[in-house]
Parts: C-alpha cells; structure tokens; sequence
C-alpha cells in the first residue's frame, strides 16, 4: 500500500464535525506512521485553509455541504489530468464515507473504491426536510447499494453492518473494524472516587443536533431531581442545535442544573467525564458511540437506547452499562446507578477494562488490512479482529 485518498464532508476541525470525522483521520495517521503517502478531501470552513498538512495527512479543501461533493470529484478526475488540487495524486485505493450521501468515488477514479459507512440514515434524514431527506435516502437506500454492488464496504460495528445486509449489501464484501480510543492522558488522573463530583452528576458527550435527544438526558434530571437533591448534568460538546437545548433546560426550570461546556479541548474532555457519576447517550441513532469507550477509560458506566443498533456493541449491557427501550426507562436506570455506588462502581470498572481492548493503532492495522486486501482485487467480510494493543 503506497498511497490512499480519503473523502469525507468535514474534518475534525470543522464546527460540525464529530466521531466519524475523527475515525477517518485517526486511521489516515495510522496510515502515514506506516509510510503509506495520505491525503484528505473534505469541505472548507470559516477559517481553514485551502491546504494543510497535519499529522502526515495532506488536506485539501473545497466546497460546502452540497458542493463538497462534485468538488471533490472534479478535483479527482482533473487531478488524473495532472492539474488541480489532487494533481500527482494515484491512490492505491479510495475511502469514499458515506455520512448519509457518499462521494461515488468511482465514477471519478480507476483505483478500488471501500464505502466507509458508519450507520444508516434513515432515521435523521427527517431533519433535512421532506424533500431532501427523501431524496436523501433514496440515495443512500437505493441507488448507493447498486451504484457500489461489487465495491468493498467498511463499518464500524456488527449492528451498522446488518444494516448495510438489510439495504442489500452483501456480507461477503462488509469489514467491521471498530472504532479505537486514546489513553487518558499520562498527566492527568483517570476517573475513581477522589475526582468524583461531591454531588450526584450525569454528564453526556455529543455534539449539540437533534437526532443525539440530549432532551432525554435534560428530562432524566427533571424527572429525577425531586428525589436526588443536586443532581446535575454536563454537557460536553458543541453544535447548531445548542440554542435549541439551552432553552429547553428553561422550560423544564432545570438550567441551573445543566451546564454547557460547548467545544472543549482533550485535557477539559478528560476531567469533565473522570467527575462524572453516570454517562447518559440517548442519541436515536450511533454507528459505535466513541463516547461510551471515552467514558468507559474513567470508570464511568454509560446509558443508551437499546434501538440506537451501534450502543449494542460498544454497551455490554448490565455488565459495562445499560441499554434501555425509552426515556422513562432511561430515567429510572439513571436513578437506580445514582443511588447505588456499588453498582455503577461495578459496572464502571468492567467497561474500564474493556475500554483498555481499544486503540487507534489496532483501528488502523485493520483498516490496513482491508486496503490491501482491496488493492489486490480481494473483498473481507465479517469482524476484522486484531490482537489488543498493550496500553501503559
């Protein structure tokens, strides 16, 4: 493997971007540390540059929301012609991420195309609107699975890959390479009784959009305020859905008992989840849900809905946290870990332990092997799973 191209709608650094972001780039550093010759392209943003160099990725941008799509294309195949932003570029192989719409690399370039897709659409395509969330998932239903038939795809988890089964992907031609997580930083102290807050806390880390329902999380503590005196939830992340949130905390008369960190850097992230008591994620819908290992690496057990198909491999439920049906549910689970320090000391120390089975390093080994499995005109299929990375 000499050289890949990655596409994606945004990057790490973009206001929207999240944990799909994030895969991408923590694999195209992988790829680098290895010698392999990496390039990113996503749309541009307010105060990012054309092109940029960091952590042995090239990055170049183009194009917004929409247009970040045939921009890219006429940037491969001009780049094929020797001129543009991708000129020089021959990629061994191509990452086309499907975040609802893919980029349909192949009808751009001659090398092998994988389809990275972390979850199904389906159920925040709403939010786009009627028409363009129809033909959204018209695209991503029906015309991406015929248009890609015989390409390599590429998942997250074993539910988000039943889902691609379900739209008519075959299995033989679906690798599941998890999500990896980076240790807690060596200066600072893992989460354990003594960073604990002094009052009973649930934090949740998301971005701010509708389909996360940090709603649930905010009706959680409405619920369960009157019978757990200073009860408090922090929200760890940033989106165009926040306004939104701030004034439902009003409504609910709980904004004194919610604190909006917004957009923090890796340290805050690290101290916000080692005080945190419970981890609630009552997103409709996750490919894997880095969040839950991130919580998982300070002892903290994570909550999240059983019919969100990703929580249901990153959440051993009972046994790393717990998966419900519904906000009542929700409500009552975060009720019962509040009370009892034994449980969720429990639980916290078993998802603490699995967190330790995670690293970016063993995402990127697997993400490697596809690649070249792919460049030599071969497909993988099912759990691509490589020995756990030892972690100081």
């Amino acid at each position: 493997m000499r050289e890949v191209l990655l596409l994606c709608w945004r990057d790490t650094g973009h206001p929207q971007g999240g944990g799909s972001e994030r895969y991408l780039e923590q694999v195209g550093a992988q790829l680098a540390a290895r010698g392999v010759k990496v390039h990113l392209r996503t749309a541009g943003y307010a105060g990012a540059a054309r092109r940029e160099r960091i952590d042995g990725i090239e990055i170049s941008r183009g194009g917004g929301r929409f247009t970040v799509y045939p921009r890219a294309l006429a940037a491969m195949a001009l780049g094929r012609m020797g001129v543009g932003p991708l000129r020089g570029v021959r990629p061994d192989a191509v990452i086309d991420t499907q975040n609802g719409i893919p980029f349909f690399a192949r009808l751009a370039t001659a090398a092998p195309t994988v389809v990275l897709v972390h979850h199904g659409h389906r159920e925040q395509w709403p939010v786009a609107g009627r028409l363009v969330g129809r033909i959204g998932w018209w695209i991503e239903s029906r015309l991406s699975p015929r248009l890609h038939r015989r390409n390599q795809y590429l998942t997250v988890s074993l539910p988000s890959a039943e889902e691609l089964t379900g739209l008519g992907v075959t299995g033989t031609r679906i690798a599941v390479v998890r999500n990896g997580a980076e240790p807690v930083p060596a200066h600072l102290t893992a989460g354990d009784d003594t960073t604990r807050t002094a009052h009973p806390s649930m934090v949740v880390l998301s971005r701010l959009v509708p389909h996360k329902q940090i709603e649930d999380a905010m009706a959680a503590v409405a619920g369960l305020r009157p019978r757990i005196p200073g009860l408090h939830l922090d929200v760890i992340g940033d989106g165009w859905w926040a306004d939104n949130l701030r004034t439902h905390a009003h409504e609910l008369g709980i904004a004194d008992a919610v604190t909006f960190h917004g957009h923090v850097g890796e340290d805050r992230k690290h101290e916000l989840l080692s005080r945190a008591w419970v981890h609630v994620l009552p997103s409709r819908k996750e490919g894997w849900g880095l969040a839950v290992i991130e919580a998982a690496q300070h002892g903290v057990p994570t909550i999240g809905y059983r019919s969100s198909r990703g929580l249901t491999d990153s959440i051993v439920d009972g046994v790393t946290g717990v998966l419900v049906d519904d906000v009542t549910q929700l409500t009552a689970a975060a009720g019962d870990l509040l009370g009892n320090h034994e449980a969720r000391t429990v639980l916290g120390e078993k998802a603490r332990a699995r967190a330790r089975e995670f690293s970016w390093e063993q995402t990127g080994n697997g993400v490697y092997e596809v690649l070249s499995a792919v460049a030599r005109g071969e497909r993988v299929s099912g759990l691509v799973a490589l020995a756990p990375a030892v972690q100081g």
